[in-house]
């Protein structure tokens, strides 16, 4: 059995998702005792030296319209088109996995619920932390406490930020644009800005 995956995006972070695959093939498969395969990349650019660029695409509906394809990796950034397509896919019947902060926070809501209803999984951690494992152990390992609220810098671009400042006398304009440059924070400050309720069903109870 193959698993196919589609990735939405091939830019820092969804070539790094395709580099991460190649490099941990072996591992992978042998935990999920299947082969895995990424069957299409979502881009409107061509990239003729990568060892992906034959399944690169701009047509999404072949994303769509890819019965084997089972995972859509959503690593666009921005809310639109990133929502919209990961709402097709989960409609679609496929599972949604996304680093995208902004989309998590404006719809994971409605995301996690239109997943619930095709039978699918709307999987968000690499939002969270810079890809800390936070999600499951508060919704799985935790079942026996109730938590109220959770506070901190759970955000890899403002650690990013902080230390460039402290440790190399940084300004926070030299060392936003320096993260803005490399991929790690996005190109719209106002992103930093977005604060809603956690949207993930915390089933604890103390």
């Amino acid at each position: 059995m193959t698993i196919k995956i589609a990735i939405l995006g091939f830019g820092t972070i969804g070539s790094g998702v395709a580099e991460v695959i190649d490099i941990n093939r072996d591992s992978i498969e042998k935990q999920i005792k299947s082969k895995i395969e990424v069957a299409h990349i979502l881009d409107l650019r061509e990239f003729p030296d990568s060892p992906y660029a034959d399944v690169v695409t701009s047509d999404f509906e072949k994303i769509i319209s890819d019965k084997d394809v089972k995972i859509v990796i959503e690593a666009m950034g921005g809310a639109h088109p990133a929502y919209d397509f990961s709402l097709a896919a989960i409609n679609a019947g496929k599972h949604v996995v996304t680093s995208n902060k902004e989309v998590v926070a404006k719809f994971g809501k409605e995301l996690l619920e239109a997943a619930a209803q095709n039978g699918v999984r709307y999987l968000f951690e690499a939002s969270v932390g810079g890809g800390i494992p936070v999600i499951r152990p508060m919704s799985d390992s935790l079942a026996g406490n109730k938590i109220v609220s959770v506070q901190g810098i759970l955000n890899g671009t403002t650690n990013y930020i902080l230390t460039e400042m402290a440790e190399k006398g940084k300004s926070f304009d030299d060392a936003l644009t320096e993260a803005q440059q490399k991929g790690y924070a996005e190109r719209d400050p106002e992103a930093y800005l977005l604060s809603v309720p956690c949207p993930i069903p915390l089933r604890a109870t103390k």
